[in-house]
């Protein structure tokens, strides 16, 4: 990406931390992931009991492996070996955390986030449980309005992260949502933040790079 182009997204960015405030959520931009860990280490207090939704975005950024290296208490949904059961545990648990990770489908200009879950759990912890949510988002889930939101979800991150979970569903296909009746489908619940109550609970960072789906 060029000087100017940067500048550009950067300013798109600025506008959308401003829409988050006034929307009672923080928001805070990072250029790659060395700057999100940077901000992380300032929104997190050592000891603290931390959880996370599913996200490719926190792989990608680091922040999976920062939390099993940290001095946290980790509920780690991804742990080898890991029952059903034991999962589902931790789904319940994520609830009592002081902190919850996650990132989001889309955000829009206006600072709202929309999102679409297939169990609810990762829906379910943003809007209500852990005292802090910190929302991680790459510059490609930035959309202009809820519009394009579901837009976005319709025809590309319900059916990558359809395919990338190796669910049998018309979408991982055809590559566009067909808004099937499937047992495999990942798309029944349907959520959008435009508003935080308690201000300053859900913090998003945007990241000047392409992260997740």
């Amino acid at each position: 990406m060029d000087e100017i182009s940067t500048w550009l997204m950067e300013q798109k960015i600025n506008g959308i931390i401003e829409s988050l405030g006034k929307n009672n959520m923080e928001g805070y931009y990072a250029r790659d992931e060395r700057e999100v860990l940077d901000i992380v280490k300032t929104l997190v207090n050592k000891g603290e009991s931390v959880s996370v939704g599913g996200s490719m975005t926190l792989f990608q950024t680091g922040i999976i492996d920062y939390l099993r290296n940290g001095d946290f208490k980790f509920l780690d949904r991804y742990k080898p070996g890991l029952t059903r059961e034991e999962i589902t545990d931790i789904f319940k648990k994520s609830f009592l955390t002081d902190t919850y990770f996650v990132s989001s489908n889309a955000i829009t200009e206006n600072g709202e986030l929309y999102n679409v879950d297939g169990n609810g759990n990762r829906v379910a912890a943003m809007l209500y449980g852990p005292d802090k949510v910190i929302v991680i988002v790459g510059k490609n889930k930035i959309v202009k309005n809820v519009d394009e939101a579901i837009q976005r979800n319709r025809e590309y991150a319900a059916p990558a992260n359809a395919k990338r979970l190796d669910k049998k569903t018309p979408c991982t296909r055809v590559g566009h949502c067909m808004d099937c009746k499937s047992e495999d489908r990942i798309c029944n619940e349907y959520t959008l933040i435009r508003r935080q109550g308690k201000k300053g609970r859900i913090k998003v960072i945007i990241v000047g790079k392409e992260l997740g789906y």
